[in-house]
């Protein structure tokens, strides 16, 4: 399975020919010729994690695909047929099999409402928690993608992110919010953090990915 990291928090997997898309939002440029599209997870409403332009465009070339997200979303993104999931859930969509983790997004401020959010780990080897810290417990993760800045994030809670779920690689995302020198700094954070559980870091640019 080859994943791949675009601007921001948008991601896409790819196993067999066939391609799941995760988060395509307002700070990714257009993702280009994909293949096979079978799937989109939606982690949450916010329009850095998916816009009308980023859907319209899968489904131009892949009609029928499956949009999979939290109930929020489906509230804001009315004019599109939303397959709710909430944690707990399990959705085999072949080649990829999906688990949904937390329930919601992290607080950025008691001033702003708390939304619906869900973290997905894709074939028991993949996982990446939306805006949120939620752990897969009792999971373990071969490649776990940690968001490393965003206004609700405080680089050590990310840093304890990943000691709690202890992977064999991680890479940041969620990082279009940041300077070079600010990403850097926090990508080493995140490689200490994995290092403690004899994990490593991956450092990933847009249009960069990993096979696992």
């Amino acid at each position: 399975m080859r994943v791949t990291k675009f601007e921001h928090a948008t991601l896409t997997l790819v196993d067999t020919g066939k391609t799941l898309v995760i988060d395509p939002g307002s700070f990714t440029a257009p993702l280009g010729e994909l293949e096979g599209v079978v799937g989109i997870v939606i982690t949450h409403e916010h329009p850095d994690h998916w816009t009308a332009d980023h859907l319209d465009r899968i489904l131009g070339t892949f009609p029928n695909t499956p949009i999979f997200a939290p109930e929020g979303v489906a509230k804001v993104a009315g004019d599109y047929d939303i397959t709710l999931v909430h944690p707990g859930d399990v959705i085999d969509l072949e080649p990829f099999r999906l688990e949904f983790f937390g329930g919601t997004h992290a607080v950025i401020h008691k001033s702003i409402p708390v939304v619906d959010n869900v973290g997905v780990l894709v074939n028991d080897d993949f996982y990446y928690p939306g805006d949120s810290y939620a752990v897969p417990e009792g999971r373990s993760v071969k490649l776990l993608a940690s968001p490393v800045g965003a206004p609700w994030l405080k680089i050590g809670e990310a840093m304890d992110f990943v000691l709690a779920v202890a992977p064999r690689r991680v890479f940041g995302t969620h990082d279009m919010t940041l300077s070079v020198a600010g990403r850097d700094m926090g990508r080493a954070r995140l490689a200490w953090a994995a290092e403690q559980g004899g994990g490593e870091l991956v450092a990933l640019n847009p249009g960069e990915g990993t096979d696992i």
